[in-house]
């Protein structure tokens, strides 16, 4: 499997194991000045991804990734990860997600179960008595969440094998030392109780687990956690005045019918996912991305075909047909199902 990437860009400051970087870019003014002539107009690099990234880490604070869905937020996650050497955690947020599930959460239905069974056997005898009080102790019950891993890996691996929950973190070839990169994708799909929720547990870095756990602080390295958001419901402003804020947008102008900046962009990124590829095939799929794009924002249409969106039409493109004149076919083919997800907004 290609392993994520982060488009090249101009050097800064070296951060290990990064050669590779996100570009996060402004619009120009709609309206150039008169003095400019017809040439094409650029979209303006401001903002390094990696910056962001050295910010959030020095501040030890969450870092907030905004952007339109497949622009390559939780790509930038993954590659920071692989970047630093650090473990890759993860969790997707949907509607029915708690702050609680993010540090812990109670198997009550097991511990019930485990209790009917215990009293469906009767006993006298005082020690197979006190036996069973220790197997329904809530200790035995209790399964870390992504935080409380992300926190404190040797007390969380040691709580989930005490409740039998699941190792779900392998951490093959790496140690706890090395610290963590937890990725909360989608905070935006939950509710307003789940980013106030964990105000306390990002500000101060620590929480109380419950049935005398104790508290879970962060180690000597503590981890980078990056959430991200499709801004499709707004975030308490505590929430996010408690983490350093990166938006992502893809170059360019979608009133550009052309739109140069993003063709390029969507080249480079397809080259690096796919170096094998037909440097045509990618020309093209970012061509009718872009056109789609246009003609989407024009009518109305959401959602806009993205980053995302082109990665995939180049995969399904490639894993079609050996020619290129196959896959050049297939391409405008497949087109039609990847690229026009839209629907008139309401």
């Amino acid at each position: 499997m290609t392993q994520p990437v982060i488009p090249p860009s101009v050097p800064l400051r070296p951060l290990p194991g990064i050669e590779q970087r996100v570009h996060v870019f402004v619009d120009p003014p709609k309206e150039p000045p008169e003095k400019e002539t017809a040439a094409p107009r650029e979209a303006v690099p401001v903002v390094d991804a990696r910056d962001a990234v050295y910010a959030a880490l020095g501040a030890r604070r969450p870092l907030l990734v905004k952007g339109e869905p497949g622009v390559g937020k939780t790509q930038l996650a993954e590659a920071v990860a692989t970047a630093l050497g650090r473990l890759l955690l993860s969790v997707t947020v949907d509607s029915r997600t708690e702050s609680r599930d993010l540090l812990y959460s109670f198997d009550a239905v097991r511990r019930l179960a485990e209790a009917q069974l215990q009293g469906a056997i009767p006993t006298q005898d005082k020690a197979e008595v006190q036996e069973r009080k220790e197997l329904l102790d809530p200790l035995n019950f209790l399964v870390p969440g992504p935080l409380w891993w992300a926190f404190d890996w040797v007390s969380a691996s040691k709580q989930a094998e005490r409740a039998k929950g699941p190792q779900e973190y392998s951490k093959e070839q790496w140690q706890a030392a090395q610290g963590a990169v937890l990725l909360i994708d989608e905070i935006d799909k939950a509710e307003s109780d789940v980013p106030n929720g964990l105000l306390e547990a990002l500000g101060s870095r620590q929480f109380v687990a419950p049935h005398g756990a104790g508290i879970i602080a962060s180690g000597v390295v503590p981890p980078l956690v990056i959430i991200t958001t499709n801004e499709e419901r707004s975030l308490p402003d505590p929430f996010v005045r408690r983490c350093v804020v990166l938006t992502l947008r893809l170059p360019g102008h979608d009133q550009d019918e052309i739109n140069q900046p993003l063709q390029d962009f969507l080249v480079l990124r397809g080259a690096a996912h796919f170096p094998h590829c037909n440097r045509r095939i990618l020309e093209e799929a970012a061509r009718q991305l872009v056109r789609d794009r246009f003609v989407a924002r024009r009518e109305g249409f959401t959602p806009l075909p993205g980053q995302a969106e082109y990665l995939d039409l180049v995969r399904a493109t490639l894993e079609s047909a050996e020619t290129f004149p196959e896959q050049e076919a297939n391409l405008k083919k497949f087109a039609e199902f990847i690229l026009r997800k839209q629907s008139p907004v309401e």
